[in-house]
């Protein structure tokens, strides 16, 4: 279905290319009815290798390309996007990006309207495709108005309905809760196994994809692809999701496809493990920020419903819910970036009574998208810009941006960094004042699991520094590694809030890995796993 021939592309110039081309020599062949999943460090080369099977790779965005990508026997090289909308359907990262309509029904119907389908085709498909993802609901809805999951529902939705069949998907999961990311990848199974629809799919949180894939495409930076068997692939990459990082913490070679497998070795193998160690208790302190009834709404919707709310200098809180659970409208209204009622107080002061110069001084916050803070051609420049705009000596946002501890050059343009470089570069922006609460919305989607760590490291540095961090996220992994209290959102309140380590384990769908594979031991991370010498024949307790 799939073939790439002595692919070769790169970005730059034909000197440039010959040096150090984004893919080198590219042979793979992908069969009908295959789920292939891309996994490779950030910036080794994954989208460009999703882009080339329907053509936006060179025809869309420039470049230099040797040998041929053919699908369903057709050659990319002579066939633009346009030309094979038919055979292969994409979803981009930034569903928003890819909307031409307004509505949620009115973009499943577009892709259908170019390729001549009649009415009656076309009103059976978008039934059809609203009740299979789960979005029948959202119908009537504005797409500018739903968050950024359910976006990401529609635009998997409108390229579904359309019926390609090839459909190619860039992090379809990454904006999406842990129960839509199942709902998701069940639909798109369920048409792989049952329809023989042919999927590639490129994502960073493997824990969710991996049990499904049928083979892995691995991009170790180099401009090559390892393409074969998912569990010998996982076990030789330098992308690690956590049973990779247990099979080698426990000295296995292969790495269990799902939780299933590998809580079935660690019994099989009679594995005994020390309880979960405690986290450190902070020191009581004065609360940082007090909200009590706080309240958002947007005409009729009730975005948050008078949540009350106490949050402490020096910690690391998560904030989860399902997608549209109110935990940006909550972040939002933290900064007093929203009307809202009820009382809201930060670090003595409510921010929605303080011009925008002061709010900074107080709380924070770094949007879903954060490249979207960022607007001068280099670092350099967005860092001067911070300086003065914020009111703090020349050189501060550059040197917290060093103190992050993440290498980004000053001449570079922000948009020609990794993600996680970029988040480095909008977090030192907005530290520049040294707020008391800073606010992340969202701040894992793109980042690979090396800068996820290096994320966990950032934010503990700073909350041992005496700032109270926020971490809205569908991130688990992320979550039970980086927090050390949780709160869950459901319906514009708060259900459950306490220590990470209790809400995330007592939940079925919030629960890591480790904590499935161990139960009923309540582990949050492959580091915590100590494995006991048995005595005789012990049991998984």
């Amino acid at each position: 279905m799939i073939d790439f021939d002595d692919v070769s592309f790169s970005y730059d110039s034909a000197e440039a290319a010959a040096a150090s081309p984004v893919l080198r020599e590219v042979n793979l062949h992908i069969d009908e009815g295959d789920l292939t999943l891309v996994v490779g460090r950030t910036g080794t080369g994954k989208s460009t290798l999703l882009g080339a099977i329907n053509g936006l790779v060179p025809h869309f965005t420039g470049g230099l390309l040797s040998g041929e990508v053919r699908v369903a026997g057709r050659s990319t090289r002579t066939n633009r996007p346009r030309d094979l909308a038919d055979v292969v359907g994409f979803v981009a990262q930034n569903p928003m990006q890819s909307f031409v309509t307004d509505r949620v029904e009115d973009e499943l119907a577009y892709g259908m309207e170019q390729l001549g389908l009649s009415p009656t085709a076309m009103r059976k498909r978008v039934e059809e495709t609203l009740d299979l993802m789960g979005i029948a609901g959202l119908r009537r809805r504005p797409l500018a108005d739903l968050s950024g999951g359910q976006q990401q529902r529609v635009a998997i939705a409108a390229v579904l309905a359309a019926q390609p069949r090839v459909v190619v998907l860039d992090e379809p999961t990454s904006a999406l809760d842990p129960t839509a990311a199942q709902d998701v990848l069940g639909a798109v199974t369920t048409l792989v196994h049952e329809v023989g629809l042919t999927v590639v799919l490129a994502e960073h949180r493997l824990e969710r994809v991996m049990q499904v894939a049928d083979q892995v495409a691995w991009l170790p930076g180099d401009g090559s692809v390892v393409l074969g068997p998912t569990a010998e692939v996982l076990a030789r990459c330098d992308v690690v999701p956590p049973l990779a990082a247990l099979a080698d913490r426990l000295g296995w070679r292969q790495v269990p496809g799902s939780v299933r497998d590998a809580r079935r070795r660690v019994q099989r193998e009679h594995i005994t493990v020390a309880d979960a160690p405690q986290r450190r208790e902070r020191p009581a302190s004065e609360p940082v920020a007090t909200m009590t009834g706080l309240g958002v709404r947007y005409g009729d919707v009730v975005a948050v419903d008078r949540v009350d709310l106490v949050l402490h200098p020096g910690t690391v809180v998560g904030l989860m819910g399902r997608n549209g659970a109110g935990k940006s409208s909550l972040m939002w209204a933290m900064q007093g970036a929203v009307p809202s009622s009820g009382d809201l107080l930060v670090a003595g002061s409510d921010p929605r009574s303080l011009p925008a110069n002061q709010v900074g001084r107080l709380v924070t916050l770094v949007p879903q998208s954060a490249g979207d803070l960022l607007y001068l051609p280099t670092v350099a420049a967005e860092c001067a810009q911070a300086d003065e705009e914020s009111g703090v000596p020349a050189g501060t946002t550059a040197a917290t941006l060093v103190r992050l501890g993440v290498a980004v050059p000053p001449d570079r343009h922000p948009r020609d960094l990794s993600e996680g470089q970029r988040l480095a570069l909008v977090l030192a922006i907005q530290l520049a004042t040294e707020p008391r609460v800073l606010l992340l919305d969202e701040p894992t989607r793109g980042l690979d699991y090396a800068m996820k760590a290096q994320l966990g490291a950032i934010v503990r540095r700073l909350a041992d520094e005496g700032t109270c961090v926020v971490i809205s996220t569908h991130d688990v992994e992320f979550a039970a590694a980086a927090t050390e209290r949780t709160i869950i959102m459901a319906d514009a309140e708060i259900v459950a809030d306490g220590a990470t380590r209790t809400v995330l384990t007592s939940s079925p769908a919030f629960s890591p890995q480790m904590a499935k594979v161990f139960h009923p031991r309540p582990l949050l991370s492959p580091a915590e796993v100590v494995r006991l010498p048995v005595a005789g024949r012990g049991e998984l307790a």
